[in-house]
């Protein structure tokens, strides 16, 4: 019988799980699955939380309840992987052996690596909505505020879900307009990137949108300093910016137990992983799939959906000795909430940036258009997430190969109309 080890109960590890529980028999395979809480935190939600439009109860559930019948679920810490003898060693001392090993430890937030982050001024005048607690936080903070200047602050990259701290900009403006105080606040976002985001197309339609907002864009600041005490953001070249209120995105790092792995994380403790099979370059066996994957792609829920298709499939085609799947394509799509009941949907993957059009295909969803539909796409994707994505469904008409039908390249836009 193969024993299947997966390392993570988060998005990747749950819908793995329950896709492979599916495809063995329960003598022909044994999935367990490695945690050390029980809490599955679904993360979009973070978003909302800050602007009293979610609340905690909402988007966490215990991940047990998460996995189908016959799965094992350990709520314990890893300590390591012993690779060379297909072995994993849980913090109680205790190990598991495996056939095939699946990483979706994800990424985690890593404050204490920026001078002065965590210290005065800590979850008083500076947060993160990344996490649970700094969400509920920086509820109670805004609540508060009344003027000033409020700056949005990404440390470094990768981060999860790159279009986060945009998400919260455009929402920040909406709550500060509905609450009659915009004309009194300034509000910034810094990004070490040299634009709103990382390609071309995508970067110019989210900068605009900024500027529409009056929302300040300072690109190329890379945070080493926060000094929360002074309300200072200092850049390694020792430009600053003042606040009176922080948002701040952490950097991320792979998990701990990933680095103390030998030979398994890159130098952030994320797995080196084959783009298009999802196999580790570490041992044949080990797989990874979500954020905990060095993959050229955004660390977003919506690429662990896709890259679970071709996983699933791949760890088979490994126990049965056949030759891999290397369909993956990078495929990412993502919601942007902008506020005012409006999203913007984009939809793209490692050789093809966002572009107009609908997805996923010539009748649907609007890309790179604010829209009220999308935003019901987005509202409804929760649903979607507990119900289809983490069960193991398939969601009807939506691949992990990216759509080109419905898509307009650039030179098919009518000149001079807006992307």
């Amino acid at each position: 019988m193969h024993r299947i080890v997966i390392l993570g109960g988060g998005t990747g590890g749950t819908l793995t799980a329950n896709r492979l529980r599916k495809a063995y028999r329960q003598d022909e395979a044994s999935v367990t699955v490695v945690d050390q809480d029980d809490t599955h935190l679904y993360q979009p939600g973070l978003l909302f939380v800050p602007f009293g439009l979610a609340r905690p109860d909402d988007i966490t559930r215990p991940r047990g309840r998460q996995l189908h019948d016959g799965i094992e679920y350990r709520a314990t810490g890893v300590d390591r992987v012993e690779t060379e003898r297909r072995e994993v060693v849980l913090e109680d001392g205790s190990t598991l052996g495996y056939d095939a090993l699946v990483v979706a430890t994800g990424s985690v937030l890593a404050p204490e690596e920026t001078d002065g982050l965590t210290g005065p001024g800590w979850m008083e005048r500076v947060f993160t909505f990344y996490t649970l607690d700094g969400a509920v936080g920086l509820e109670q903070a805004l609540q508060r505020f009344d003027g000033g200047r409020l700056v949005v602050n990404v440390v470094d990259m990768p981060i999860k879900c790159p279009v986060a701290p945009l998400e919260f900009c455009f929402l920040a403006d909406w709550y500060l307009r509905e609450r009659g105080i915009r004309d009194a606040v300034d509000l910034t976002y810094v990004t070490p990137l040299d634009a709103a985001f990382t390609m071309p197309i995508a970067a110019q339609r989210l900068g605009g949108m900024l500027a529409d907002r009056h929302i300040t864009l300072v690109t190329e600041f890379n945070t080493g300093a926060v000094d929360g005490a002074g309300g200072r953001l200092i850049s390694y070249d020792d430009r600053e910016i003042g606040f009176d209120l922080a948002v701040v995105v952490p950097a991320h790092n792979g998990a701990p137990c990933i680095a103390r792995s030998p030979g398994l994380g890159d130098e952030l403790g994320f797995v080196p992983t084959d783009q298009h099979t999802l196999q580790s370059s570490v041992a044949p066996e080990i797989f990874a799939v979500g954020d905990a994957a060095s993959l050229p792609i955004s660390k977003a829920g919506s690429v662990t959906h896709f890259e679970g298709e071709v996983l699933v499939e791949n760890v088979q085609r490994f126990l049965a000795g056949e030759p891999l799947d290397a369909s993956y394509d990078g495929h990412a799509n993502c919601f942007i909430e902008t506020g005012f009941h409006k999203a913007m949907l984009i939809d793209f993957n490692y050789d093809v940036e966002p572009l107009p059009g609908h997805f996923p295909g010539p009748v649907g969803l609007p890309l790179m258009q604010e829209t009220h539909l999308n935003h019901l796409g987005k509202l409804m994707f929760q649903w979607l997430y507990w119900h289809t994505l983490l069960p193991g469904r398939d969601i009807p008409g939506v691949h992990s190969s990216m759509p080109m039908s419905g898509k307009r390249q650039p030179s098919e836009t009518r000149e001079g109309a807006a992307l």
